[in-house]
């Protein structure tokens, strides 16, 4: 008998099988995934709009026909005809379920809309910025001095303000003519000067004195989450923030994913370059409504992205990536006009600075982060770790910098959880299990309150409970270990051996309850061993690539850690190290650097010499490749248990006491040792 087709929601990692003929609305809602619909599924409201994806798919293990949805029919031919229908979009109360699937629902069609945090880190920055306006008077021509106006100009630059070299495209010069007799022979240019010293160039130009400001874009071009920053580019001053999440998900959640998808699909890195080209213009759209300027003053960018992420930007095949050597098409600095990455909704002559990447699989991201935080000025040794879907990893002092990427993949994002979710109002953000009850309580993005404080209820009532994201899972493992919920192993034990039953078997294993709203229609948010899983998967591979670090240095502790990126600014220190996230350290030696890769893009957009410096510095850095490392298995196996089978945690001890409870099958919960209550 033939299996009911299997259908794969991104980004929530949600699947399940649904019988054929099933809209794609409901199965989305049998699944618990967050698609929006206020019309009850008549075709009118477009809040339920998905994205459907074709091809081979290894991770998911399903291959996806062009015929896995029914065809357009007349409500969304008669939708596209009024209001329009993005190109690939179809209505999720329309489409339905044929064959096996993989369906991404854009952030516009998601009730909990995708909370992108990534605040921009206040930072003192030297300015001088690569472009920058200067007012000229230009001199009228003469009949009895032939010379065209563009030379004039050129000629005015050089003498009242010592650039010589000067350069203008075709559009600018169509411009020229009109902005001097305008302005009455005076006017204001944009002009970009390369840190390399090559020539000049002028991207804008207004009649008068241009009051206006300009402005240019930091972006931080991460595998799940896109954000940019708008800088003045005459203070620094950040202007606006914006987040989106990365369109490409739904081609692969990590970017090994991706690489193989294009393996499978040849041609597929076109539709990933596609997609996220038109994510950076949708973002600059709306970053610069928000920062209340024309989008024609954006006049600069600077992307930083890991080295999968260059690739599709840039429209290269990255599947060279995907395979040792892990050989980058160019892993130099690039400056280029930003029309070539068909960024149309900045000034059509802005120009795009990508800093260097470090390695195969150490990216421009990394040296984003090196560029901020500066571990070659470090006296002690510093760890920074940027956590993300790919982790990448900078140990060093002023001796010596060391860099390695570990592929961590999504469950710290909330993917691959039972019932995780990416971080949205109404996810579980924090929990606390108390030692001697095991009740939990916890806390929801988008509420102060805890969940056993008087007014919860009413102040989550629009939000929900829905979910537990990122740092939620994170705290409910390290949580559960430290109630004696949980063993090193990652064995959670039954109601017998933990005395709760919120502790309930599932199958062959148990699994632990934080939250039932079923009674009322919500959801029923528990931990499962899969949960455990696949977090331990994540921090072992974080872990491990610490520790290469640490050989390499030929270190066995660290003087502090920095947990950088903006899942890592969200990360309790004592639950990291609980759960053996990160090497033991004193927890006051633990500090949180927000965005980094972001703050590093916006010294580089701020400030040419910077340019120069981190082009020099990641020649210096030195390389690990965790994918070869003959070490990197025997690590990542030890760091498997909670917090580690045999590294020493001597500072984390004096914080918190472990119990030593065994859950292994005929165990007796005790492992042989005494449970002992955790220190207040």
């Amino acid at each position: 008998m033939a299996q009911d087709p299997l259908v794969i929601f991104t980004p929530s990692g949600k699947r399940g099988r649904v019988p054929a003929g099933t809209p794609v609305l409901s199965a989305a809602r049998q699944l618990g995934v967050d698609l929006d619909s206020v019309c009850g599924g008549r075709g009118i409201c477009s809040k339920c709009q998905i994205t459907p994806s074709y091809g081979d798919f290894p991770k998911h293990g399903v291959t996806v026909r062009e015929d896995a949805l029914t065809e357009w029919n007349a409500v969304e031919a008669r939708y596209d005809r009024v209001r329009g229908l993005k190109k690939g979009r179809r209505l999720g109360c329309q489409a339905t379920i044929q064959a096996d699937v993989v369906i991404d629902v854009p952030p516009e069609s998601q009730v909990h809309r995708q909370v992108v945090r990534k605040e921009a880190t206040v930072r003192d920055i030297v300015m001088d910025a690569a472009t920058r306006l200067y007012y000229v008077e230009v001199a009228e021509p003469d009949m009895h001095e032939p010379s065209g106006d563009f030379e004039r100009l050129a000629a005015a630059l050089e003498e009242q303000w010592n650039i010589k070299d000067i350069q203008a495209d075709l559009t600018l010069l169509a411009k020229l003519q009109k902005a001097l007799r305008k302005g009455d022979w005076k006017v204001t240019v944009a002009v970009f000067a390369d840190h390399h010293g090559g020539p000049s160039r002028i991207t804008e130009i207004w009649p008068g004195l241009h009051e206006g400001g300009l402005f240019g874009l930091a972006i931080d071009l991460g595998s799940t989450t896109i954000a940019a920053h708008l800088c003045d580019l005459d203070t620094g001053a950040v202007i606006a923030s914006a987040g989106v999440m990365n369109p490409q998900i739904r081609f692969g959640e990590d970017l090994m994913s991706r690489v193989s998808y294009v393996m499978m699909n040849p041609g597929g890195e076109v539709e990933m370059t596609a997609a996220v080209r038109e994510a950076l213009n949708t973002l600059a759209t709306e970053i610069a409504g928000e920062g209340k300027i024309d989008p024609a003053l954006i006049v600069e960018t600077v992307i930083v992205c890991n080295p999968v992420m260059h690739h599709l930007l840039l429209g290269l095949d990255p599947v060279e990536l995907g395979q040792a050597p892990f050989a980058l098409t160019s892993s130099s600095s690039l400056t280029l006009p930003s029309r070539e990455l068909e960024l149309h909704a900045i000034n059509p002559r802005a120009q795009t600075y990508i800093l260097p990447c470090i390695a195969g699989h150490v990216g421009a991201d990394c040296a984003a982060v090196a560029l901020s935080e500066e571990p070659e000025k470090s006296k002690d040794l510093v760890l920074i770790v940027d956590v993300g879907t790919n982790a990448e990893l900078l140990l060093g002092n002023t001796e010596r910098v060391l860099a390695c990427s570990s592929p961590t993949g999504p469950a710290f994002e909330g993917a691959q959880i039972s019932s995780g979710q990416r971080a949205a109002p109404g996810a579980i953000e924090r929990i606390r299990i108390d030692p001697v009850t095991k009740e939990p309580r916890f806390r929801v993005i988008g509420c102060d309150l805890w969940s056993d404080e008087d007014g919860f209820d009413a102040a989550t009532a629009q939000t929900g409970i829905s979910g537990i994201c990122g740092s939620g899972i994170i705290e409910a493992v390290a949580e559960m270990r430290m109630a004696g919920l949980l063993d090193a192993s990652g064995l959670i034990g039954s109601a017998a051996q933990t005395g709760t039953e919120r502790c309930f078997a599932e199958g062959r294993t148990h699994s632990y309850l934080i939250h039932d709203a079923t009674a009322e229609g919500g959801p029923r948010i528990t931990v499962t061993v899969g949960d455990i899983r696949a977090i331990q998967l994540a921090k072992a591979a974080l872990y491990a690539g610490a520790r290469l670090l640490m050989d390499e240095m030929g270190a066995e502790t660290v003087d502090r850690v920095v947990l950088a990126g903006a899942f890592g600014a969200h990360i309790s220190p004592k639950h990291a190290m609980v759960l053996g996230m990160i090497p033991d350290v004193p927890l006051d030696k633990v500090v949180t650097a927000g965005n980094a890769a972001g703050t590093g893009a916006r010294i580089a957009l701020c400030n040419r010499a910077a340019r120069a410096r981190i082009e020099t510095q990641v020649r210096e850095i030195t390389k690990v490749e965790t994918a070869i490392a003959p070490r990197f298995q025997e690590h990542f196996v030890a760091a498997s248990a909670i917090p580690h089978a045999s590294d020493p945690f001597p500072n984390l001890a004096t914080a918190v006491t472990l119990p030593g409870v065994s859950f292994n099958m005929g165990g007796d919960g005790e492992g042989g040792g005494r449970r002992r209550r955790r220190r207040a």
